[in-house]
């Protein structure tokens, strides 16, 4: 590997060039969030002299140790000092500036590294630079402790938001030098990293620093109301024994693992207490993030920018077999429709053929968690701007034997060109790898042709409430003019009671 020296804004970093790729890892876009920066708002990267190496990856966010898994037997290290960005870039010269993909992980706020997504196929196959984001997580992130900041030590909200934005303006400052267009960035992200998505299309802080936006599997209505927010953070509080009048003491001086420790064991209750809630999630705080990203777009304040965003056929099959996030039983369904006016459980339950047979019951938590909030942002975001809904549909037939089917994150596997690799490689053990190398190559162009002109490939056009053109990405492609069209109309005429 031949190395690849690069002068960016902040000093020189020093990369590695292959073949076809080039990479540089670890690249900190704020300084690091310790000691009196902590639960602070992502400040400045002090410029460094001589050459930085970038030529391994740093720390992943704090979190449960499991979640940087990066092998079967591997785990990357995790720290606070994490406000880092990785950088793949062909290793060829181009006559113009590249396009710019920023990905934003996810892991349901909680859990994640950006060194899982290198973007190395998507680079190679599209000429394109793929930035991936290391942000805050969890309680260092996505709690908000600003009602306990005292004159000497303050404290911020969205943290983890104020990161994406942070990282973003890096791109705007550096990335021509890696041969990249700041004006012509798109941010795409999965779950957490769609949810995030959504909110940066509502932040202004964001405005000018994107340009197009993919959101795959987007939880878009995650956003804490302030008195939600406020209400997390002090049963965060209470796990660290500590009490509003010394709060700024103990969130300043006890270890990172603690902290985050006391949050996701708050939010263990949290989801025990209240199904289908998710206290770790941005705040509409009126100020950074001012409402909630789902009325900005309703009402055309959030940033008119070209969209794509859909949802998978059997999002809630994962989280039925290995996680208890989503709501997936009738009992759980019940308490979450007891939320909504009067007779919408039988309003929406009647749409679904099977209630209350349990892998019925499963499609419906799936949908009401990624489903709705979706067809809220494609109602909303298609009046103001170019806005394209998908479906992802293809599984391998061990998928669907094993009962997963089109589940959750599954996307991220041809979006990546993970295909040819082990993890498709033991997906199509027992068949359709020929099919699913199919499914790689028509999504990646699509992404890829999104990325480069606004617009994914015809047949897919835009999405309007007059023709709700909704691609289908399977085997073979089709385009369907508003699919499932019962299901639809029950989740977008469900109201929530007043407060």
């Amino acid at each position: 590997m031949l190395s690849t020296e690069i002068v960016s804004a902040d000093g020189v970093v020093r990369g590695r060039a292959g073949r076809r790729i080039a990479r540089w890892r670890a690249l900190p876009y704020a300084a690091p969030p310790i000691g009196a920066l902590r639960l602070r708002a992502p400040q400045p990267v002090r410029p460094w002299t001589g050459v930085r190496s970038a030529t391994e990856f740093g720390f992943a966010a704090v979190q449960n140790p499991n979640g940087a898994r990066t092998g079967p037997r591997t785990w990357q290290p995790t720290g606070e000092d994490c406000l880092t960005l990785n950088v793949t870039a062909p290793a060829h010269p181009s006559s113009t500036p590249r396009p710019v993909m920023v990905f934003f992980h996810g892991g349901g706020y909680l859990i994640g590294t950006s060194s899982m997504y290198s973007g190395a196929r998507l680079a190679a196959r599209g000429d394109v630079i793929v930035v991936s984001v290391n942000y805050r997580l969890g309680a260092l992130g996505y709690v908000d402790f600003s009602e306990f900041s005292t004159p000497e030590r303050p404290f911020e909200s969205n943290l983890g938001l104020r990161d994406q934005v942070a990282a973003l303006e890096w791109v705007r400052r550096n990335i021509a030098a890696f041969g990249g267009d700041p004006g012509n960035v798109t941010i795409f992200g999965e779950s957490a990293g769609a949810h995030a998505v959504v909110s940066l299309l509502a932040t202004p802080a964001a405005e000018g620093l994107f340009h197009r936006a993919i959101a795959q599997s987007a939880p878009a209505d995650w956003t804490s109301t302030p008195a939600e927010a406020r209400r997390f953070a002090r049963r965060c509080l209470d796990r660290l024994g500590a009490t509003p009048a010394d709060a700024a003491t103990v969130l300043s001086t006890v270890s990172a693992k603690e902290l985050c420790r006391a949050g996701d064991r708050a939010l263990g209750r949290a989801l025990r207490e209240e199904p289908g809630s998710f206290p770790y999630a941005p705040v509409a705080d009126g100020d950074f993030l001012p409402e909630i990203p789902l009325e900005a777009i309703a009402a055309g304040r959030a940033h008119p920018v070209p969209l794509i965003i859909g949802t998978n056929r059997d999002e809630a099959t994962l989280f039925q077999r290995f996680a208890k996030s989503v709501p997936h039983t009738p009992a759980q369904l019940k308490t979450i429709f007891e939320r909504y006016e009067p007779g919408t459980e039988q309003a929406v339950t009647s749409r679904y053929p099977g209630y209350p047979a349990a892998r019925t019951a499963v499609r419906i938590g799936g949908d009401h968690l990624f489903l709705r909030p979706t067809l809220a942002v494609l109602e909303g975001h298609s009046r103001y701007a170019p806005t394209y809904a998908y479906r992802y549909d293809y599984a391998p037939r061990a998928l669907h034997l094993a009962g997963f089917g089109a589940t959750h994150a599954l996307d991220l596997v041809p979006v990546f060109g993970w295909v040819d690799g082990p993890v498709g490689r033991a997906m199509t053990a027992a068949g359709g790898r020929r099919a699913f190398l199919a499914v790689q190559d028509h999504i990646q162009d699509n992404w890829l042709s999104f990325a480069r002109t606004g617009r994914p490939l015809s047949p897919w056009t835009p999405y309007t409430a007059e023709r709700r053109t909704t691609a289908i990405i399977d085997h073979p492609p089709r385009v369907l003019v508003d699919p499932e069209s019962a299901r639809r109309e029950a989740w977008q005429g469900i109201r929530k009671c007043e407060a």
